[in-house]
């Protein structure tokens, strides 16, 4: 029998662990040493973040999950070419719906990869097919460390973003470097970081609320958040709930007519319409240097907070309505 997921609880800790940081945040922002101490302090840890992602993922999983090369094409496709392009088409909610920032941060949203263990969570608790899950969100995180930085420069150049080869070099040193790594040590330290997956929680969820806590302590500082209206507020979320909508409407119903059985339709659904927090904070401290980042990372926030409440109420009842499989563990 599958085990209850934290993500279908309807307060989910790591959510309200984030609003409170935004609270801190806003309360007791970091300024001066302190901030450029906690700045290096969320790079340090998103490092070890990425290192443990690569000590987590099975060789043996992966080659498995190779085998079905269609599924991994069908999600990264979504991922990194209809998500943008319904990023650009946004930008007719300009200025009369969303302003330059919000939409700025909506458009970084569209060209981020997927999230990893919420998409590979949804996809088990849906009785989807769990191997290509596993392989597709990881790829699909790995991919977007070179994809994502392309994408900005080429869509966000008009928008006033400026992207040095020094900034990809960044990226890759904070995120690709310590995931190889990780893979490299996982013969040594795999069985470990498996027997102790809770207590390493806290790395994985402690790190991305210190990005957090760093990114809406400068916007505060920098005073950015004059500059955002509640109708403005509400007007993003609801951009973000229709972007949402449409992508899980095109996931759900292009999987069948492609081909697709209901456990890779499941898998599709869901790392098909998630984007990665983890991922697209640490991204944007290097790629939006100078920038309002707390506005700019606002969008990916929200939606990342509405990929789980929705994903995780249609992943429980794609699980009543999928035959009852035993999984082993």
């Amino acid at each position: 029998m599958l085990t209850k997921v934290p993500l279908l609880n309807r307060l989910d800790p790591f959510l309200v662990g984030i609003l409170v940081t935004v609270g801190v945040a806003a309360l007791l922002p970091a300024d001066g040493v302190v901030l450029s101490g906690f700045s290096w302090a969320s790079k340090i840890a998103i490092g070890l973040l990425f290192f443990l992602y690569g000590a987590k993922l099975s060789t043996s999983e992966a080659v498995e999950g190779l085998k079905h090369w269609r599924l991994h094409v069908a999600i990264l496709v979504t991922t990194f070419v209809v998500f943008p392009v319904l990023g650009i088409a946004a930008k007719l909610l300009v200025p009369w719906f969303l302003n330059d920032p919000l939409y700025l941060g909506v458009l970084y949203l569209c060209v981020l990869p997927s999230t990893v263990q919420s998409a590979i969570a949804l996809v088990s608790v849906a009785r989807g097919n769990i191997p290509g899950a596993i392989v597709s969100a990881s790829a699909s995180s790995l991919l977007g460390i070179v994809l994502t930085p392309l994408l900005v420069a080429a869509l966000m150049t008009s928008q006033g973003v400026t992207m040095s080869a020094g900034a990809v070099i960044d990226i890759v040193v904070m995120l690709l470097v310590p995931f190889v790594a990780g893979q490299v040590a996982r013969r040594w330290i795999g069985t470990w970081i498996k027997e102790h997956s809770s207590p390493l929680k806290i790395v994985d969820r402690g790190s991305i609320m210190l990005v957090v806590y760093v990114a809406f302590s400068r916007g505060m500082n920098e005073g950015i958040w004059s500059s955002i209206s509640i109708p403005r507020l509400l007007a993003l979320v609801v951009t973000c709930c229709v972007l949402l909508a449409i992508v899980l409407a095109i996931t759900w119903y292009m999987a069948p007519r492609l081909g697709f059985d209901a456990e890779d339709r499941a898998t599709i659904l869901f790392c098909g319409s998630t984007k990665s927090l983890a991922t697209g904070l640490p991204m944007a401290t290097v790629l939006f240097a100078g920038q309002p980042i707390g506005l700019i990372v606002l969008p990916l926030m929200l939606f990342h907070q509405l990929q789980l409440l929705v994903c995780a109420a249609i992943a429980g009842r794609l699980a009543k309505r999928a035959p009852e499989v035993p999984v082993a563990v």
